[in-house]
């Protein structure tokens, strides 16, 4: 028997291009020092989360390791608050000082914005 999986689960990734650009126009925003977290109504029955890392002159590597602190993150903090609210779709996009913080402060910053938005949205 495999061991149960805990990557963040793909029907909660928000990846399509127009999935994001609608999340981008219509969603309230909430700002932090190193992230842009925006959400919306999702039109799905579950909620989604979706990231936009620019590399701002930072190498691939460390985009991805910004990526990933980020899948962590909401698996392990925002998920279970979402489950308590009707649908999101989120979008989390990072300023470059997102790329100097370590993981405890990025997640207080996703948890700050992700309960303002909640308040706000739902």
């Amino acid at each position: 028997m495999a061991p149960e999986s805990r990557a963040f689960p793909r029907p909660l990734r928000l990846t399509r291009g127009t999935d994001l650009e609608r999340v981008r126009h219509e969603g309230k925003r909430v700002r932090t020092a190193s992230l842009d977290v925006r959400a919306t109504a999702s039109l799905h029955a579950l909620s989604r989360v979706g990231f936009v890392v620019p590399k701002y002159k930072h190498s691939g590597v460390a985009r991805n390791l910004v990526k990933r602190r980020l899948r962590e993150l909401v698996r392990l903090r925002m998920l279970g608050l979402l489950q308590e609210h009707p649908p999101l779709d989120v979008v989390v996009r990072v300023f470059p000082s997102a790329y100097d913080r370590d993981f405890a402060v990025l997640g207080g910053e996703l948890e700050q914005a992700i309960r303002q938005l909640l308040k706000r949205v739902g």
